[in-house]
């Protein structure tokens, strides 16, 4: 690969990556993820020590240790277009030589770990409960600017997820797989299922409060899909962003769902501070014993 010219990867004057204001060594081997710049805390406060804290807009970043375990977490801010930068811009500072702006002869593989809040579309997955994103579809457009490849299964569950909806809501959803070894180390015994990653909160996710919604059945048609016993589980806003590029860029990556709330029931948890708290002290423990 050649240069990478300054307009292709913008680097600050201190040579960190623009948009998160970092170094190549603030990065951990071990991402966590988080929408909320305050929630980075809620994760950060179990590490032993914090090494660096750096904070850009709305990326904030820690890095610390549990342990000899060196771990990264970071805050994405909402949406796919916010996973964009921080998926690219972190592969940059481990896989791009940031002086000569040149591809690196030995490339690394970050493992991204999502913690995220979601709700569920099926009656029966309980509210303050963990769940997995075996995979996610897209409803935003991230993934159709970048080369994915698919296996069969893929294809057949995009195949399938195009034939439940609307015919003429213009969607063209994309789909991506968490990393199965990761799958293997971190969820045993978490229920899995599949993700509807949409691009906004209130319509796009079929919620009806003041603006009228163009589809008005989206939820059941979400609720109706099936395909080879899998049906979607839960909605969220972040992670079919990033299966489709950490994929794409050669990473490992899963997902883990806090359930606040349940579409079907209508029903919201009652104390999601403390679910969120349980949920990151049980990840920690399997990231630090396990990996």
């Amino acid at each position: 690969m050649s240069r990478i010219a300054e307009t292709e990867l913008i680097l600050n004057d201190d040579g960190s990556v623009y948009h998160l204001n970092l170094l190549p060594e603030d990065v951990a081997g071990t991402v966590i993820t988080v929408g909320d710049p305050e929630r980075v805390n809620e994760v950060s406060r179990h590490f032993d020590r914090i090494e660096i804290k750096k904070s850009k807009r709305e990326f904030t970043t820690h890095t610390g240790r549990i342990g000899n375990k060196r771990l990264t977490v970071i805050s994405t801010g909402i949406g796919t277009d916010n996973i964009d930068i921080v998926l690219n811009e972190l592969d940059a500072l481990i896989n791009i030589d940031l002086q000569s702006r040149t591809l690196k002869k030995e490339l690394t593989k970050l493992n991204i770990i999502r913690i995220g809040t979601s709700g569920a579309v099926q009656a029966g997955i309980p509210l303050d409960s963990l769940l997995v994103s075996e995979a996610a579809f897209g409803l935003d457009t991230l993934m159709h600017y970048y080369q994915q490849n698919h296996t069969e299964q893929e294809l057949k569950m995009l195949s399938d997820i195009k034939a439940v909806l609307p015919s003429n809501c213009g969607l063209s959803p994309y789909i991506a797989s968490g990393n199965t070894e990761l799958m293997g180390k971190l969820a045993e015994g978490i229920e899995k299922g599949i993700t509807l990653t949409a691009p906004g909160f209130y319509a796009p996710q079929g919620r009806q409060v003041r603006a009228p919604s163009a589809y008005t059945d989206l939820m059941n048609r979400i609720q109706a899909f099936q395909s080879g016993g899998k049906r979607i589980t839960n909605l969220e806003m972040e992670t079919a962003g990033i299966y489709g590029l950490s994929s794409v860029l050669g990473h490992r990556a899963i997902s883990f769902n806090m359930i606040l709330a349940n579409r079907v029931t209508q029903q919201f948890s009652k104390s999601p501070q403390n679910a969120i708290s349980h949920c990151v002290q049980v990840i920690l423990q399997r990231l630090t014993e396990i990996i």
